[in-house]
Order: structure tokens, then C-alpha cells, then sequence
């Protein structure tokens, strides 16, 4: 049977973009009044991705993207935290610096791998269910309603796991409020341009997916998306 032409490139830059954003985590940036992640820059659009996901090729498609992305994260802090290990060359003088930026890695393994799946699976389920529910109406329901769930459960999970124990708890709070706003308003304003992706890929795929009798246990890998 012939396979969605556009599936595998949307789920390897799905896996980049979740990639970039995790190298860029660990960093509190003050923007004005606001203290937010690095992360926060590019991390929500993984949202609008699993969006798209699982609106046109369905919750499967989905489940295997996120677990991509999953397996892609633990491999590179997996061999970034041995390559912090190797002894440097004595002519190469960064190591310090290196070992400064990446040294964090281990928490930041474990906030983010925990946050992301936890977070991108209630926002695929959420997406699913609302669309079984509203019979494909209101798609902006779903976008936003998907972003609302999953980004209160990734964003309370990875600042806190991140950040508990070594920024005061004001700040911690105050980054876990901003970063969850920004995020969700982030969705809300791409609203229009997800609009115009979903529905140009409905026709280019000639896909309209409904979960309608879907097992949406995240660990079943025998579903797979249609072809």
C-alpha cells in the first residue's frame, strides 16, 4: 500500500526541533518581567507537530513520533554525558566551558525525557478524544484545548525536575506560570498558520484521521498508521 508522502519528513523534524529544544533547556533567560527557558523559544511548536500528527494520520502516528523523539533525546544526552567523560585533548582548551554547559545533562535527561512523554501524550490523547467528541468540528477547540492539557503537564514536570533545589521557589513558580502561558498563548497564535497546515495536508495526503475505537495505551506498538 503506498505510504503518506509527507509523514516521515513532518516525524524527523519533529525529532530535530525536540532535539534543539532540549540543548537550549537549561538556560533561564529574563526577557523584561519574564523569566523563561531556552527551551521555551522553540519547544511549543513540537505541540503544533503532534497536532498535526494525530488530526491527519491519527493517534498511531503519533504514539511512534513521540517515542522516536524519546529514544532520539535519551541517545544524545546518553553519549554527550560519556563524550563529558573522555579525557580532552590538552590542545583543545574548552573542556572546562564544554563540561559548564553540558554538565547539567543527567537532570535535564530525566526532566526532559519524563516531562516530553508525559506531556506530549496527554496533548495526542486529549487532540484524539476532543475530535471523536466534537465530530471534527472546531479544529481550533482541539488545538488549544490539546496545548492547555499537555503544556500544564510538560511544563510543571520539566521546570520543577529541571530547577527544584537550585533557584529559590518564587522562582520556580514564576517559571513554571510564564513558561506555561507563553506556551499556550503561543499555540493559540499560530492557530491560523496550524489551520492552514492541517487542512493542506488533508488533501495532500487525502487523510482525515478519527480515533473513534483507537487503544491509546502509549506502550502498544502494534497499531500502526495506515499506509
Amino acid at each position: 500500500m503506498p505510504r503518506f508522502r509527507y509523514l516521515d519528513a513532518l516525524t524527523t523534524a519533529f525529532v530535530v526541533v525536540l532535539l534543539v529544544s532540549n540543548l537550549l533547556a537549561q538556560k533561564l533567560c529574563r526577557i523584561g518581567p519574564l523569566t523563561i527557558s531556552g527551551a521555551t523559544i522553540l519547544f511549543p511548536i513540537t505541540y503544533i507537530f503532534g497536532d498535526v500528527f494525530t488530526e491527519i494520520y491519527g493517534y498511531a502516528a503519533s504514539r511512534r513520533a513521540i517515542w522516536l523523539g524519546f529514544f532520539g533525546t535519551a541517545l544524545l544526552y546518553g553519549v554527550a554525558t560519556i563524550v563529558i567523560q573522555l579525557p580532552a585533548d590538552p590542545g583543545w582548551h574548552n573542556a572546562e566551558a564544554f563540561s559548564t554547559v553540558f554538565g547539567f545533562l543527567p537532570r535535564i535527561l530525566i526532566a526532559s525525557l519524563l516531562s516530553f512523554w508525559a506531556g506530549e501524550f496527554a496533548n495526542s490523547y486529549t487532540m484524539a478524544r476532543l475530535k471523536v467528541l466534537t465530530e471534527g468540528r472546531w479544529l481550533w477547540t482541539r488545538t488549544v484545548g490539546s496545548t492547555v492539557v499537555g503544556q500544564a503537564v510538560d511544563t510543571t514536570l520539566v521546570i520543577t525536575l529541571t530547577f527544584v533545589g537550585t533557584v529559590p521557589a518564587s522562582t520556580l513558580v514564576r517559571t513554571i506560570i510564564t513558561g506555561y502561558a507563553i506556551k499556550v498563548a503561543y499555540e493559540v497564535l499560530a492557530t491560523p498558520m496550524t489551520y492552514l497546515v492541517i487542512n493542506w495536508l488533508k488533501r495532500a495526503e487525502g487523510a482525515d484521521a478519527y480515533d473513534a475505537h483507537t487503544n491509546f495505551n502509549p506502550f502498544r506498538f502494534a497499531d500502526k498508521p495506515p499506509a
